[in-house]
């Protein structure tokens, strides 16, 4: 069923209303934009995870629960006499005609690679309008924002720095940065300063996105996948201790990791189960 201005218009009264110092709720009116942010990430990754699974029900509340957010947000903006939905919903509208001159204008079609070529370039010139506006010098890095998850930002970074060429040529290259910068956090292991490890781990973490990026592999959702699988392994582990009336808190490390390896075997092809998790 085709989506109505009407169900808006509900929604928009409703959050009105909400917010509304006569007879609103008192939890939505001590709210602001700061307090509300955590609850808006929260309900943008429960829509990739209900994409994940498949699951088309999920799926709509759950992007009924992401458009409450974008609402409550321009209620608040509406109430500051910033902005409102509807200048909300004007922008997007107008930036997506701009950025589809092929399809609203008469510019040719064109492939999806030159499509592509053609939105980052559009988008490159928006971000340098934005810096001189702000009276400040553009940078290729602008406008990827610090709450995204660091992995993913990492590797937009390093997609971004890609752009001027400023990248490795292939992804052995990257291997060997890896290598380099696990041998330095090997280096400072035993330094008592947190600081120092943390630095070195953190550019382990940042090659590692750019090796993801390099081979085409989404950073973010590979490990998405490997906490999945890690939970599958861990939860079949604690299955099994409590078949034998056992606790894994009570098992030593070479038990622990015998039942590992046994839930790797049924999770996996016995050409891919490696070594026990400590020496993984």
């Amino acid at each position: 069923m085709a989506t109505t201005p009407r169900a808006i218009d509900d929604l928009l009264a409703t959050m009105a209303k909400l917010r509304s110092p006569d007879g609103g709720c008192a939890w939505d009116l001590e709210q602001d934009f700061a307090s509300i942010k955590p609850y808006t990430i929260e309900e943008a990754y429960e829509v990739a995870d209900a994409i994940d699974r498949a699951d088309l029900d999920d799926l709509k509340g759950e992007l009924g629960d992401l458009l409450l957010q974008v609402v409550y947000h321009a209620q608040m903006a509406a109430e500051q006499g910033a902005f409102g939905f509807e200048d909300v919903a004007r922008a997007i509208n107008n930036k997506m005609i701009a950025r589809h001159p092929h399809v609203f204008g008469d510019a040719a079609v064109r492939s999806p690679a030159a499509q592509t070529d053609a939105w980052e370039r559009q988008k490159t010139q928006e971000r340098a309008e934005k810096a001189v506006a702000a009276g400040r010098a553009p940078s290729i890095l602008d406008d990827l924002p610090l709450a995204l998850p660091a992995l993913m930002r990492a590797e937009k970074l390093g997609k971004r720095a890609a752009r001027v060429g400023f990248d490795w040529p292939d992804a052995a290259g990257v291997l060997a940065k890896v290598r380099e910068e696990i041998a330095e956090v090997e280096e400072v292991l035993d330094d008592a300063d947190l600081a120092v490890i943390r630095e070195e781990v953190g550019d382990l973490l940042f090659a590692i996105a750019q090796l993801a990026r390099k081979t085409g592999v989404d950073a973010e959702e590979a490990l998405r996948t490997a906490n999945a699988k890690f939970v599958a392994r861990f939860q079949a582990m604690e299955v099994s201790a409590r078949a034998e009336g056992a606790a894994l808190s009570g098992e030593p490390l070479e038990r622990l990791e015998g039942r590992w390896l046994a839930a790797k075997i049924g999770t996996a092809a016995p050409a891919r189960l490696g070594r026990p998790l400590r020496c993984r």
